[in-house]
């Protein structure tokens, strides 16, 4: 039976969600992995709640549709928390990772998810506004997620930032988001 991984992703638009899911779908593809990175959303304004998907396979995704039943939850934005029923469908021992302030108690407290499915919170719009001086926590997230899952490895997430960011973005600014992926990984904590 093959391993496949189903992540769905909640943001604002704007954080960088959908660059996200591409980033851990592209690193993932560095390992040899089937991927699939698709956003969900219309001609969204910048702030408006918007979903993102990745799947990453060991073997060929016969599936294309939206994720409903995910390994993984990815919440850029906790402000959605009260807007929208992000761990809805969360597997039995799924994970949810999210970008709050909060201890991870009192995010885990608030989801109000079952005691097998783990909850790590990481304050990566801080770590983004610290390292990129822009509230785009998109990055730090991918860090954290590589920490508490271990779907793709850091080192070959930057790696692949590096490579991407690098056809448009400046060394300054890459190093800037290299720094916050190292910081999220570090920083990131679980209840």
């Amino acid at each position: 039976m093959s391993e496949l991984t189903e992540i769905r992703w909640h943001a604002r638009a704007g954080q960088g969600a959908v660059t996200a899911a591409k980033l851990v779908a592209d690193t993932a593809l560095l390992q040899g992995a089937y991927i699939q990175a698709m956003p969900e959303y219309g001609p969204e304004r910048t702030g408006a709640p918007l979903k993102a998907y990745t799947r990453v396979s060991d073997a060929p995704i016969e599936v294309h549709n939206t994720i409903v039943n995910p390994d993984i939850v990815v919440v850029l934005d906790d402000t959605l928390l009260d807007a929208v029923d992000v761990v809805e469908g969360i597997k039995e021992n799924g994970s949810v990772i999210l970008n709050t302030e909060m201890s991870a108690a009192d995010a885990r407290a608030k989801l109000g998810v079952a005691p097998s499915v783990s909850v790590a919170v990481v304050d990566a719009s801080g770590i983004a506004i610290d390292t990129i001086k822009r509230d785009i926590p998109n990055t730090p997230i991918v860090g954290a997620l590589s920490k508490v899952t271990g779907v793709v490895p850091v080192d070959l997430v930057k790696e692949r930032l590096k490579e991407t960011f690098g056809k448009k973005f400046s060394q300054e600014m890459i190093d800037a988001n290299l720094s916050s992926v190292d910081r999220a990984y570090e920083e990131v904590h679980s209840a």
